[in-house]
């Protein structure tokens, strides 16, 4: 299978500096695995990520599929040339968390010159499913 990145050589250490100081670094994602046509990332089901019941916040696992997808887009795409944001992100979540860690996993259903399309399932440590999102984004031409 070839790689649907825009570096063909793509890496985590090309991950290291992505987010820092946005949301995302501040509830702790951490972006652990890239391959040809996914990208894996982890956030903890801690104070920062859960409701007043205990339970992972359906708004926290919107943000680590967004982050997700929003950054394997970002990777896709000439960033001399173009920059990708959000349009849409639905999700279901299907189960809940109440500690350690989930892990969500991008992979594309589109990638069209205007929008691409991401399938996120979002996963607990006993590797069941939490959530499903899907996020559209915007490929726009640098100004």
């Amino acid at each position: 299978m070839s790689s649907i990145w825009f570096k063909k050589d793509l890496s985590l250490d090309d991950f290291k500096r992505i987010g820092t100081a946005t949301m995302g670094d501040h509830i702790g994602i951490a972006f652990t695995e890239v391959g040809a046509d996914f990208l894996k990332a982890t956030m903890p089901v801690d104070h920062r990520t859960i409701q007043p019941y205990g339970l992972l916040h359906g708004g926290a696992s919107c943000v680590l599929a967004e982050t997700i997808g929003s950054v394997a887009s970002a990777k896709i795409i000439d960033p001399e040339k173009f920059i990708c944001v959000g349009l849409e992100i639905n999700a279901n979540h299907v189960r809940s968390a109440r500690k350690g860690l989930v892990t969500g996993i991008a992979q594309p259903l589109h990638i069209g010159n205007s929008t691409h399309v991401w399938d996120i399932k979002i996963y607990d440590e006993r590797e069941k499913l939490i959530c499903v999102s899907r996020l559209t984004v915007a490929i726009l031409k640098k100004p």
